[in-house]
């Protein structure tokens, strides 16, 4: 487990769509630092519990706190809070019409109010970081999604947020892709920032996560470091889900 101070914590969390009961009860806390991998059966409210986060869906009930601050409902408020929570989504959303440097540089001009020059010289480090800054000058749709997504984590680093939140970001990528972004990922993880990510690569999880969060039926059945988790689940259910995707 990680040693920081709590960053995001979740307390009594309820959401429904409709009857369906998406989360339940889910309380949740996560360290600074600490990389923090969800994995269940589809349907389980993994995505959903990260949209929560930077209230891409709001809650019916519960708390959610973000450094100590709860989550504004809307206004100027959320968006300082967005720009603290780096997000990730399985579809890159890119600006087509803006090429990757000004796709990098638009949030921390706009939003934080940095100056050209400067969100310019840092995007072209974490472009760098990230492997695609031969791209800078292109436009979205001239990138494989492989590099559109690794784009996406650029963009979304350039905010200097506190955590960042990858719901399933590899799950739209073709297979020999889907390895670029998760290295980008784990050099990430390594470097200490704090994540909460959902995803199926079950070897990014073993590998790079600190602590995995096992979901199902809107419920977190279990929780463990990933060796535990991966060799010895608690849980029928875990047991059962390990047993089906790791036997292929």
């Amino acid at each position: 487990m990680s040693s920081g101070t709590p960053l995001v914590v979740l307390e009594h969390v309820d959401k429904h769509f409709g009857d369906l009961h998406v989360l339940n009860d889910i309380n949740l806390t996560v360290h600074t630092g600490e990389v923090l991998v969800v994995i269940g059966p589809s349907g389980s409210g993994k995505s959903t519990l990260c949209r929560t986060i930077n209230r891409l869906e709001s809650i019916d009930s519960g708390t959610i706190t973000i450094d100590g601050q709860p989550l504004p409902a809307e206004g100027k408020q959320l968006a300082r809070l967005r720009a603290d929570v780096g997000m990730v989504f399985q579809s890159f959303n890119l600006f087509a019409h803006k090429t990757i440097l000004e796709n990098v540089t638009l949030g921390p001009v706009q939003v934080r109010g940095r100056k050209k020059e400067e969100a310019r010289t840092r995007a072209m480090e974490l472009l760098t970081r990230v492997g695609v800054e031969h791209q800078a000058d292109k436009y979205p749709a001239q990138l494989s999604g492989g590099q559109q997504q690794r784009v996406a984590i650029a963009r979304s680093l350039a905010m200097d947020p506190k955590v960042m939140l990858f719901d399933e970001p590899t799950s739209a990528l073709d297979p020999e892709m889907i390895n670029e972004v998760l290295d980008v990922m784990t050099d990430l993880a390594r470097s200490g920032m704090t994540m909460i990510v959902v995803t199926h690569e079950m070897g990014f999880a073993r590998k790079a996560a600190d602590r995995v969060v096992f979901m199902s039926d809107g419920q977190i059945v279990e929780q463990a470091e990933p060796e535990q988790f991966f060799t010895s689940p608690s849980s029928a259910r875990a047991k059962d889900f390990l047993g089906k995707i790791l036997s292929h």
